[in-house]
């Protein structure tokens, strides 16, 4: 491995060269751009078969650098598998996620106390070390207090909100989401920032693209290396897009934004290559999870042949659409099968940086340059958690499933369906079912969409369970799990029960103004 290893840093030490030099004769090190979707499933670009075909400027980035069919979140929910991807930890390991109820998803709402620990290293704290300049655009989602605010944990500059933008609310007992430029209040959504819930408008999308070209256009300027990190939210329900780009796909509201969507990052390349820095400009365009079937067919994505979306641990909930864009570096029109993850971005991005990952803590993430550079594959697991459970386990093209279910079948019952019109007998169960002692195993390269397990009688079956045991075994051996952040719930915060808490009843018993356990209903 080692010739391997110092084979893989000389050329990136080329690379880094050929982007250009400092002042002082030293490699400077590539800009670095992660556009980060919010509910975008794999089946909403053309380039991974979507009929309408109305990606042009996303399928011609994969055309010009390497598409990941096989690319996973850490979580199935919004701020967990952020985290992850800011800190390249599992949610398990970094805090986010809830011991409340057993194999349940947790985010952060205004009533979550919790958010991202500060003994946690961030991705742009460490890109200080190497000069960069850091930018997030769009939704935080990792804690709303002043103690988890992006400039605290290594941010310069940050236009957007901690949460995402439901409402509208009344201002009196349920006050509309603030939105934030830096530590300034500059309005709240449905206010100064107006989403029309009938017709779907907002122009959002514009904002967050000018803040990323404005920032772009400062950092080249200033001839500083620069981290962009490009957080919207127009795929999540309720789905907005601007005037122009309403009434104009073939997929409707939902189709609308994914439009706008691709037409600004379209228009985030172009300005890379008119300002002639996108060879020294490394950017990668993935989602945080799986479409929300539960919003579907409106205001909801597709996740191709996937099994479910959003909120379960099946495919559709976890394998995301992701493209890695570096003209001149990553060479054009190729596909890896590399098995990838969302925390592969924090250690792919301190490799760019030429920053060695913390050696204090467990890191998840792999660095995927030499995949992208060298066409190097890596075997390794990729682990599904749906809040404090290991769910399952993909091993090359095999997954094993330690426990299913999608959600209660009271919530089914009330029309909540995160596995629409996929009913899989014994898989998309509406009670947990736990399958420990003989997983169920799927080969995903035959059955993609988790429908036809293999036989417990086969010697197939007996083969692929003889090596995922001793791979969840050490990973279970040696997990020390991080203070859970999403547990504790304020009401007094916010003044009002949060949903999940009115259902349960757990929020209702202590003083207003003291903090209760919640039990998340997802």
């Amino acid at each position: 491995m080692a010739p391997v290893a110092a084979a893989t840093r000389w050329r990136l030490l080329l690379v880094l060269s050929a982007a250009g030099l400092g002042a002082a004769g030293a490699p400077q090190p590539p800009n670095i751009l992660l556009l980060l979707m919010d509910d975008m499933g794999w089946g909403d670009l053309g380039i991974y078969g979507e009929p309408s075909r109305e990606t042009p400027n996303l399928d011609r980035m994969a055309a010009e650098g390497m598409l990941f069919p096989n690319f996973y979140s850490a979580n199935p929910l919004c701020s967990p598998s952020r985290a992850a991807l800011l800190t390249g930890r599992l949610p398990i390991r970094n805090g986010f996620y809830t011991t409340n109820r057993h194999a349940r998803n947790a985010y952060t709402p205004q009533e979550i106390v919790g958010g991202i620990p500060d003994q946690e290293h961030v991705l742009p704290e460490l890109l200080k070390e190497a000069g960069y300049v850091s930018k997030i655009v769009g939704k935080w989602h990792l804690g709303h207090r002043p103690r988890f605010h992006p400039l605290k944990h290594g941010f310069d500059e940050w236009f957007g909100s901690p949460n995402c933008h439901f409402g509208p609310y009344d201002n009196r007992a349920r006050p509309n989401i603030p939105v934030y430029r830096d530590w300034e209040m500059v309005g709240r959504y449905y206010e100064e920032f107006p989403i029309n819930l009938k017709t779907g408008e907002a122009n959002l999308t514009q904002v967050y693209l000018q803040e990323a070209l404005d920032f772009i256009k400062r950092q080249q300027a200033a001839q500083r290396p620069f981290f962009l990190y490009w957080a919207i939210d127009a795929t999540h329900a309720p789905v907005y897009a601007s005037r122009p780009f309403l009434g104009t796909s073939q997929r409707g509201r939902y189709g609308d934004a994914v439009r706008e969507i691709d037409n600004s990052v379209g228009k985030i390349l172009s300005l890379l290559q008119d300002l002639r820095i996108s060879e020294n400009t490394f950017v990668f365009f993935t989602s945080d999870n799986g479409a929300a079937l539960i919003s579907a067919p409106n205001q909801g994505g597709s996740n191709g042949p996937f099994l479910c979306g959003k909120q379960t641990t099946f495919e559709g909930g976890m394998r995301e659409p992701a493209i890695a864009w570096w003209p001149g570096r990553i060479p054009a029109g190729r596909v890896s099968h590399q098995l990838g993850s969302i925390m592969d971005l924090f250690t792919t991005s301190l490799s760019l940086a030429g920053l060695a990952p913390p050696s204090d803590r467990v890191i998840d993430g792999l660095d995927l340059l030499p995949v992208m550079l060298g066409g190097q594959l890596t075997d390794r697991p990729i682990f599904y958690y749906r809040g404090d459970t290991l769910m399952a386990v993909t091993l090359g093209q095999y997954k094993a499933h330690f426990w299913t279910w999608t959600n209660s079948w009271e919530e089914f019952r009330q029309g909540i369906d995160f596995c629409p019109g996929q009913n899989v007998s014994g898989v998309t169960t509406h009670t947990q079912e736990e399958h420990t002692k003989l997983p169920l195993i799927f080969h995903l390269g035959r059955d993609p969409g988790e429908r036809f397990p293999l036989s417990f009688a086969s010697t197939e079956y007996l083969d692929v369970l003889q090596r995922v045991t001793p791979v969840v075994q050490q990973h279970q051996k040696t997990l020390i799990p991080g203070q859970p952040q999403l547990n504790v719930c304020d009401r007094a915060v916010m003044n009002w029960a949060p949903p999940g808490c009115e259902k349960l009843g757990k929020c209702l018993t202590p003083p207003e103004s003291t903090p209760k356990k919640c039990s998340w209903p997802h």
